[in-house]
């Protein structure tokens, strides 16, 4: 993968590292070719909870990091690591600030005059929230999709037909699951809006999205299970959602 595109910003959320579904091996491609001035990590970048569970950190995943220390070194890089649910270890140091990394709980992002609220999003989840056993049994759930949906896709692959996912088809499927979608985007947009700024960046429910709310833009990244996406920003302060695939295709 070649091509060298340098972003103001990336916006990369829900690797979930640590994990057999994180795609860290894609994700240190995509920073390689893909470099900015500020790199915001917004939430669930490692998977604590995976790990406590016996998930296996292998050397993919700390490549990740050592993609992201070039970064800052060549490229003079910021980072702004946002704690996620799944790495809520780091509520025991956060805010924590060390040279150009800071990790913290929410973070103002300033551009072209605008100013947008970051946050991993998962306040807005009453089961994350409220009921973790709940939300942990639901990630046991979605860990057995993602390995049905890694052996329909194998099959698929064989028969020479393109990648199909099947817990995205579900959500979009599901009456309730698009209601909660809507629910979450204008429950953020709100918080944005009573934090005086002009758009909200988050990610948690792995869904990548740019969508305006009246004078409100809402930004999910996505996520790096799934999805492959991140929300980049150009020096003119415009947004876009970019995917791995589409990336792949044009190195070709």
């Amino acid at each position: 993968m070649l091509i060298r595109n340098h972003y103001k910003t990336i916006v990369l959320s829900d690797i979930h590292l640590g994990t057999k579904n994180s795609a860290a091996k894609e994700v240190a491609r995509f920073l390689k070719s893909n470099t900015c001035e500020s790199l915001i990590l917004n939430g669930d970048i490692i998977d604590g909870w995976q790990l406590r569970k016996g998930g296996k950190w292998k050397k993919k995943h700390t490549r990740f990091f050592r993609v992201v220390l070039k970064m800052m070194e060549k490229h003079n890089t910021d980072v702004v690591y946002l704690r996620g649910n799944h790495d809520d270890f780091l509520d025991n140091i956060i805010p924590f600030i060390f040279g150009d990394i800071w990790i913290v709980k929410d973070h103002i992002h300033y551009s072209n005059g605008k100013k947008y609220y970051v946050i991993h999003g998962d306040i807005f989840d009453a089961i994350t929230t409220n009921f973790r056993w709940l939300a942990k049994l639901g990630d046991i759930g979605y860990t057995l999709l993602l390995w049905i949906n890694k052996l329909y896709n194998n099959y698929r692959l064989r028969k020479g037909l393109p990648y199909y996912s099947l817990s995205q088809a579900i959500k979009q499927k599901v009456k309730s699951a698009v209601s909660y979608i809507s629910d979450y985007e204008k429950e953020l947009v709100k918080l944005a809006k009573s934090k005086g700024c002009d758009g909200v960046i988050c990610g948690h429910i792995h869904h990548p999205a740019i969508t305006m709310y009246g004078d409100i833009v809402y930004m999910n990244s996505g996520d790096w299970v799934e999805s492959l996406s991140a929300l980049v920003e150009n020096f003119k302060g415009q947004w876009k959602i970019i995917y791995y695939s589409d990336i792949a295709k044009d190195a070709e």
